[in-house]
């Protein structure tokens, strides 16, 4: 047979009828024994393999997560993204479960995709990524009913205690104050912090575990910049011809990367500088930086969704048990 299998080629086979050949596909428990064995020995015969669509359509189920695809931006760190999709994607696919990437270009038109996807059958649940307090999309999720996790937390008053929704996030505190620990240790008690404008939840966090890694005494050098190397570059060459700090930990890598290029233009090369995302600019530089574990986040999201099963659905929020928390490591270079 040059084609592939039909349904009816199964019943030929085994001498049944086609609705027959289906009831053993889709509910076996009514047909006698025999008569099933019969046809599960032509289906293997035949190679037979029931088409996805028509499953689709049976089942009303797609096996399918969405997630959304950021815009190609360029730059640094948004490598941390494309590593948490390609994790997701083959640990989905160890569970039986596809990934289906889609784009958009704001939080408005991603609920709309995300309403397409689901009105269409495309989708069974969702993954969302970048969240921010207030975040629309979470909210659209929830009314909805639609099963989803988040790689960022809510961004609320009690993100941990009592979870508006399942997600799972980096520990962007712990991973600063691991940075800031080292250099104390290591070059001396002045570290200084050149973070993103105040505000933004992931940055905040981040800032506050240098803060409360700081000794006792220590006045603390607060420095800012936005996601742009030139910009970093030019705010750390001035804060290091009038400030004094022994090292800098920066909110990502390519802050770092920028503060990196002012250090050796202000003739201090060896400035202790820890960036955040282990990216391979951060390692080519040599570099220390804080490394997210992606992978972990993309396992840590599934076990979430899928409540340690296989099947998506949604569940109750559980205080406590509604998150995950991933820690991150410090990498020395």
């Amino acid at each position: 047979m040059n084609r592939p299998a039909t349904i009816e080629d199964v019943a030929r086979a085994a001498g049944v009828s086609r609705q027959t050949v289906s009831n053993v596909l889709n509910a076996p428990g009514v047909v006698r024994e025999e008569t099933r064995e019969r046809v599960k020995e032509a289906i293997g015969r035949l190679g037979y393999a029931p088409h996805a669509s028509a499953r689709r359509l049976r089942t009303r189920r797609s096996s399918t997560l969405g997630i959304h695809l950021d815009p190609y931006a360029g730059g640094i760190s948004g490598v941390v993204l494309d590593r948490f999709v390609h994790a997701l994607t083959e640990h989905a696919g160890e569970r039986g479960l596809r990934v289906m990437l889609y784009a958009a270009r704001s939080p408005e038109e991603e609920i709309r995709r995300m309403a397409d996807l689901r009105d269409g059958g495309d989708i069974d649940a969702v993954v969302i990524t970048g969240t921010f307090h207030g975040d629309p999309r979470a909210q659209w999720l929830i009314e909805h009913s639609v099963p989803f996790v988040a790689f960022g937390r809510p961004w609320g008053d009690d993100d941990v205690g009592a979870p508006a929704h399942l997600w799972v996030d980096v520990d962007g505190a712990a991973g600063t104050a691991q940075a800031t620990r080292h250099a104390i240790a290591t070059a001396g008690p002045r570290v200084a912090f050149l973070g993103w404008p105040a505000g933004s939840g992931t940055g905040d966090d981040r800032e506050r575990g240098w803060r409360e890694s700081l000794p006792a005494g220590v006045e603390p050098v607060r420095l800012t910049s936005p996601e742009n190397v030139a910009t970093a570059r030019e705010v750390a060459e001035q804060a290091l011809s009038s400030e004094a700090f022994d090292a800098l930990v920066c909110v990502s890598d390519s802050l770092a990367v920028g503060a990196h290029l002012a250090a050796v233009t202000s003739g201090r090369p060896g400035l202790l500088i820890t960036g955040f995302d282990n990216t391979p600019a951060a390692e080519a530089l040599g570099l220390s930086s804080i490394e997210q574990l992606p992978e972990q986040v993309a396992r840590g999201a599934l076990d979430l969704l899928l409540a340690g099963g296989r099947d998506v659905t949604l569940r109750e929020i559980a205080p406590h048990e509604a998150h995950v928390l991933v820690e991150p490591r410090l990498v020395v270079r």
